[in-house]
């Protein structure tokens, strides 16, 4: 039986389009053990991921021996899907014996004895079939469709929501998540716009949720108090609970952030809005789902790279959202 490392210790949106890397990996060798490198905060996403046999913790494995830690797992191959130094070097060390990674990293060309030819910066390819070219020494396909890429998340070990968060789901309306802000990961929409939305939205046929972190929710009380009718999770839910509040909902909308990422591999409507600048646009980072959708000014813009704002972004009118989330009501609902 081999066993595969797995290593991505970055956010949650990338851990989530990381999670096709297992289910390719599991289809290829069906008995395998696979294993995945992460931050302690992405823990509960690989948990629910059937795809995934343990979790590793690189905050703990970095403070003590980390290629020691990384020897006893037996591995026998380790897959740098985001390249960092002192992970490829305590690999080396621990004598793994096949170590993938990129050819455009110069350490890589010391501690990975498997290089694939793969520069993100300007490919026209999606971060998740970027991916997956790292599989191709292991008998992977060298391109993936996004649709195909959609059947290989596997998150299906959900916890069990709580019954008083679970009570808040309406049977008879439209359930929809509004996630406005990202922690500074990506460009905002704006809470103006996520205004405007929800004056749009018939209350009798949109239950409406905000999540975010507690400091998220402060910033959030504007819309709160203008807005009493809405349910405010911001801060109250384990990423393992938001992950089966998000199942469970209908509908989510939010920048290119990772709650965005998890409702689209959940299966729910994953409604992305994004800039129109490279690399952040939707070719690279757009939610992966068959039931995702972007929204995006059709035009190229660099006005804005380096101010943090997007005014390209923030033109994306309110009534177009609107519109779209009520074309997804269910006949009893229209």
């Amino acid at each position: 039986m081999k066993t595969f490392i797995i290593s991505r210790t970055d956010a949650i949106g990338d851990v989530v389009l990381t999670l096709p890397v297992a289910g390719v990996l599991r289809s290829l060798y069906p008995s395998a053990r696979i294993l995945f490198l992460g931050r302690a905060y992405t823990r509960d996403i690989i948990n629910a991921c059937t795809h995934i046999d343990e979790f590793l913790d690189w905050d703990q494995l970095k403070e003590s021996s980390p290629a020691a830690q990384l020897a006893a797992t037996d591995a026998d191959t380790i897959i740098h899907i985001f390249p960092k130094k002192t992970i490829a070097r305590a690999a080396w060390k621990a004598r793994i014996p096949q170590r993938i990674g990129t050819t455009n990293r110069l350490y890589h060309w010391l501690y990975c004895n498997i290089r694939v030819a793969l520069s993100r910066k300007n490919s026209p390819w999606h971060e998740a079939q970027l991916n997956l070219r790292l599989l191709k020494p292991l008998g992977a396909r060298e391109n993936y469709t996004l649709e195909e890429i959609s059947g290989f998340y596997g998150l299906t070990r959900l916890v069990e929501l709580p019954p008083a968060v679970a009570a808040l789901l309406a049977p008879d309306r439209f359930n929809l998540i509004l996630h406005p802000k990202s922690r500074g990961s990506a460009r905002e929409w704006g809470l103006d716009n996520f205004r405007q939305l929800i004056a749009l939205l018939p209350r009798d046929r949109f239950n409406i949720f905000l999540t975010g972190t507690a400091a998220e929710g402060k910033e959030l009380e504007s819309l709160r108090q203008e807005y009493p009718f809405l349910t405010d999770l911001t801060g109250r839910l384990s990423l393992g609970e938001l992950m089966s509040f998000i199942a469970r909902a209908d509908g989510l909308v939010a920048a290119s952030t990772g709650p965005l990422h998890l409702a689209a591999a959940l299966g729910i409507n994953a409604l992305g809005i994004y800039p129109p600048i490279r690399p952040m646009h939707p070719g690279r980072w757009a939610p992966v789902g068959k039931k995702a959708a972007v929204f995006v000014e059709k035009k190229d813009c660099d006005a804005c790279r380096k101010t943090g704002d997007c005014a390209c972004m923030r033109a994306i009118r309110p009534q177009v959202l609107s519109e779209y989330l009520q074309s997804l009501l269910p006949p009893a609902l229209t």
